[in-house]
């Protein structure tokens, strides 16, 4: 039996019963956080690591959670910033020189054990990794997640019009590297 958000919130608030809810908000939660974020980070294992923080986070952050919006839409909301998070850390580990026309997460997305470049899943892997942060976000909520740009809009803090344009942008820009590559 599937409980709904409201029912395992008011479970979570109670001491003997707060544990329990906690588990089954991860469990009904767990595999669609975890490949937002892995779209997002490429690797597994790094994808493990940022769900843990993002858990954790939510372990620490439920208690005041304020139920302005829906819960999903709040561990989105952490999941994303994690994954910003995370992106910037690798970003200051790795050095890339300027000349280096790949991006770290397109060398990540090569050493894949099943990597293929003449399949399409892993040409549309690329393009996404080519895009800014902001579109790449916005196109894998929008594309995989297939979220609406009202929920979108909450996680991000951005207007709907602002959301449609950048993954109108990403969209574009991954129709024209999967046609050229």
């Amino acid at each position: 039996m599937i409980i709904d958000d409201k029912e395992l919130l008011q479970e979570f608030h109670q001491p003997a019963t707060k544990e329990k809810a906690f588990t089954s908000i991860v469990k009904k939660y767990q595999e669609k956080l975890y490949w937002h974020i892995r779209r997002m980070v490429v690797v597994h294992d790094d994808a493990d690591d940022v769900l843990q923080n993002v858990f954790i986070k939510m372990w620490k952050g439920l208690e005041s959670f304020r139920e302005d919006s829906q819960l999903y839409t709040w561990m989105y909301r952490i999941a994303t910033n994690e994954c910003l998070t995370f992106i910037e850390q690798q970003k200051k580990k790795t050095i890339v020189t300027l000349n280096d026309g790949e991006s770290a997460l397109s060398n990540r997305i090569k050493a894949e054990d099943n990597f293929d470049s003449n399949k399409l899943e892993w040409k549309l892997q690329l393009a996404i990794q080519q895009l800014p942060e902001k579109q790449r976000v916005v196109f894998n909520l929008r594309y995989y997640d297939e979220m609406p740009y009202e929920a979108m809009s909450k996680i991000l803090e951005t207007s709907e019009g602002a959301l449609k344009a950048s993954y109108h942008h990403a969209a574009k820009k991954i129709e024209d590297f999967i046609k050229n590559n």
